[in-house]
C-alpha cells in the first residue's frame, strides 16, 4: 500500500495526452510506455524494496564518454556514493545485447554496486563484483544493497 505522501499512477488526460503525476520528481509527465515502466520501476523501489525516496533520483544527469546522457534512475546510498542505476525500456524494446551495453556504459560511468535493466516484461539484476557484473537471481531490497544485516 503505498504510503500517505506518495501518489502512484495517477493519470489526467489534457490535450489529447495522458500524463502521470511522478510523486518522485513532484510533476506530471507524458505518460510514454517507457514512462509507465519506469513509473512501476520506481514504485517497486520505493513501496515494496524500501529504497527512501529521497535517495532515487529520476532521469539523473551524467557523461558517458564526454557526451550528456541520462540514467532512467539512480539508487543512492545514505553517504551520497550511487548504488543502483535503473535503466527501463518500453515494452515493445527487447532487451537485447545493444540495450545492455547502454546500460553497462552509464554503469561504467558512475561505477554503482548495482545495474536493473527492464522492459516491464523481462528484468535483470546484476551486481558488481570488482569489474565484472554478475547476474543476480532476486531484486535486492535497500537493505541489501547498503551491507545492512538481514534479520
Amino acid at each position: 500500500m503505498p504510503s500517505p505522501s506518495l501518489q502512484w499512477f495517477r493519470t489526467v488526460e489534457r490535450e489529447g495526452r495522458t500524463y502521470v503525476f511522478d510523486p518522485l520528481r513532484r510533476r506530471e509527465v507524458v505518460l510514454t510506455p517507457e514512462e509507465e515502466v519506469r513509473q512501476k520501476v520506481l514504485y517497486l523501489l520505493v513501496e515494496h524494496l524500501k529504497v527512501p525516496a529521497g535517495l532515487v533520483a529520476v532521469e539523473y544527469s551524467l557523461k558517458v564518454n564526454g557526451l550528456d546522457k541520462r540514467a532512467d534512475a539512480v539508487v543512492f546510498g545514505k553517504e551520497g556514493l550511487p548504488l543502483m542505476i535503473v535503466e527501463c525500456k518500453a515494452p515493445s524494446v527487447t532487451l537485447s545485447e545493444a540495450v545492455l551495453d547502454q546500460a553497462v556504459r552509464y554503469h561504467s560511468a558512475l561505477s554503482p554496486d548495482y545495474l536493473l535493466l527492464t522492459n516491464g516484461q523481462s528484468t535483470y539484476c546484476f551486481k558488481a563484483e570488482g569489474s565484472i557484473l554478475c547476474s543476480m537471481d532476486h531484486l535486492p531490497d535497500y537493505a541489501e544493497m547498503v551491507g545492512e544485516k538481514q534479520g
